[in-house]
């Protein structure tokens, strides 16, 4: 599942492939290495826009009653629907052209890069929310879903992305909760790509 991931379409090409007007991130410069709780690109049925990676849940409690302590970054898309956690989230869209995925042992851990093979970018169901906090400060954030994995990258890790093909994305963003949910499903074999990370891929975002 997706912890770190790039970025390095010009945005006018984002902006053409989702039929966007880019001028709300024109300014945004490729992305090599892009962490929870920075700000990111993200598509809403409002256009192109800038959200917080990460779900901060003040006010939002468990099925117990009890409140949500940690910050979602990732949330899995078989009960999404189902947590009172998430009553109440929008949706949208997170670009990208791959993401990162580790293995091994603590200290000896092997990045891998996870792309699709013809080169297009991907695109990642996600939820949304609106953080509201002291003296009126509002953040709107937003959390990647998650699904099981497809056959390219199941050695690599036992989840990945919900990735939509570009023809459902305005289902996603708008349709109804039974109309999505046959969407929430791992990406067919063989449209990804692993390959071991190298340094460059950490140069600083």
């Amino acid at each position: 599942m997706p912890g770190r991931f790039f970025l390095t379409s010009p945005m006018a090409e984002l902006a053409l492939a989702v039929g966007q007007d880019p001028e709300p991130v024109v300014d945004e410069p490729p992305r090599r290495n892009v962490a929870p709780a920075e700000a990111i690109v993200v598509l809403t049925e409002d256009g192109l826009t800038r959200m917080r990676w990460g779900i901060i849940p003040v006010g939002r409690v468990n099925a117990r009653g009890r409140p949500v302590m940690e910050t979602i970054v990732n949330a899995r898309s078989e009960t999404v629907f189902d947590k009172s956690a998430f009553t109440g989230t929008g949706r949208a869209v997170v670009p990208m052209n791959g993401w990162y995925e580790w293995t091994g042992e603590t200290r000896r851990k092997t990045a891998w890069r996870i792309a699709p093979r013809a080169g297009d970018l991907l695109f990642f169901a996600a939820i949304t929310d609106r953080w509201q906090g002291p003296g009126g400060i509002e953040v709107d954030q937003v959390a990647t879903l998650t699904c099981a994995p497809s056959g390219d990258v199941v050695d690599i890790h036992h989840r990945m992305g919900v990735i939509l093909d570009p023809e459902t994305i305005p289902l996603w963003l708008t349709g109804a909760e039974e109309a999505v949910i046959p969407l929430l499903k791992p990406w067919p074999d063989g449209r990804l790509k692993v390959e071991q990370a190298g340094d460059v891929d950490w140069d600083a975002p």
